[in-house]
């Protein structure tokens, strides 16, 4: 289920995993707690891919770290049906944090780290299932990784990331790009109010939320959410993230979205705290039994799949672990 970045072979859980594992939430309990269950474990273990997307009721995971190398171009695809995975056309340029999301027919890609997470490029593709292959759209107008994407309006915003080529000049950027297909061009659009990087991204109604995430480190988490209107091209503040921090997935689930896992300081969470959209507040669910980072999470229907990540603070060591939460 494990294996190292720097070497190969299957390993068991780290004792690392256990010491830096964080579970409590100071949000007010939900009444109906919800479950996890365990699913087919990744084809092998994987971790950054930062994100994931649900398309036509299946889960795609793009690109990532995994045996021995920060720079894959895999593409899995899970069943839930029949719990099990595929491969599909792996991408034409293998990177880590490569921002994805789904817009029609099309899982699009959007840049990424082609170190470890560090050196962004600017190279974006989109992939269709009727065909299984990947074009090239237009780049991004300048390199960046871990953006968090979302698809609104008949385009893809891609928010945030960051920047630089070593660990030295790594910082978060406040950037807010949307991408038109028919034009196949890129525009600007409102920054982000505070720069940040791994962030949950997710549409809900008329909004993009952006929650958490890191600035420059996940030694300085946020717990920052904002939700971007694009028929005025404006952010608002909302109520907090209750548990700070980054390489989070986030997904939603009727009217609330749901944030589980991610980083800290040697801390990985196991947190799942979900927020509603109506009420603006936000409550703990039951925790997930195994908290990674550097995860992907999508809803399809009313079940959360969480596959892959981090189960040790950074990106020393990968799993293949892969879980689902059921809310009620």
């Amino acid at each position: 289920m494990y294996e190292r970045l720097n070497a190969p072979g299957r390993i068991d859980r780290p004792e690392l995993a256990a010491v830096q594992n964080v579970f409590d939430s100071p949000a007010p309990r939900a009444a109906r707690m919800g479950r996890w269950s365990t699913k087919a474990p990744l084809p092998l273990p994987r971790s950054e891919m930062a994100w994931a997307a649900a398309m036509n009721g299946r889960m795609h995971l793009v690109g990532g770290y995994g045996e021995q190398r920060v720079d894959r171009p895999y593409h899995h695809v899970y069943h839930p049906q029949r719990d099990a995975w595929t491969s599909a056309a792996p991408l034409p340029l293998g990177a880590n944090h490569v921002g994805v999301a789904v817009l029609g027919d099309t899982l699009y890609a959007i840049g990424g780290f082609t170190e470890q997470n560090r050196k962004p490029h600017a190279e974006c593709f989109g992939w269709n299932e009727g065909d299984d292959r990947w074009r090239r759209i237009a780049p991004l107008p300048r390199p960046v990784g871990s953006a968090g994407c979302g698809a609104i309006g008949g385009r893809i915003h891609a928010i945030g990331g960051a920047v630089g080529a070593s660990f030295d000049s790594k910082r978060s950027v406040a950037w807010h790009l949307s991408y038109l297909p028919g034009a196949d061009r890129w525009e600007r659009n409102a920054p982000l109010p505070t720069a940040r990087d791994h962030v949950g991204a997710v549409v809900a109604g008329n909004l993009v939320h952006v929650i958490g995430g890191r600035v420059d480190s996940f030694h300085t988490n946020s717990n920052l959410h904002h939700a971007y209107d694009p028929r005025q091209d404006k952010w608002t503040a909302r109520s907090p993230l209750p548990t700070a921090r980054s390489g989070h997935g986030a997904v939603l689930v009727g009217q609330r979205i749901f944030v589980m896992g991610g980083e800290g300081s040697n801390r990985v969470f196991g947190q799942n705290e979900a927020y509603d959209v109506a009420q603006d507040a936000w409550e703990q669910f039951a925790p997930m039994p195994t908290p990674r980072h550097g995860l992907g999470a999508v809803a399809i229907g009313t079940t959360v799949y969480v596959a892959g990540g981090g189960p040790m603070m950074g990106g020393g060591v990968q799993s293949a672990v892969h879980e689902a939460f059921e809310p009620e």
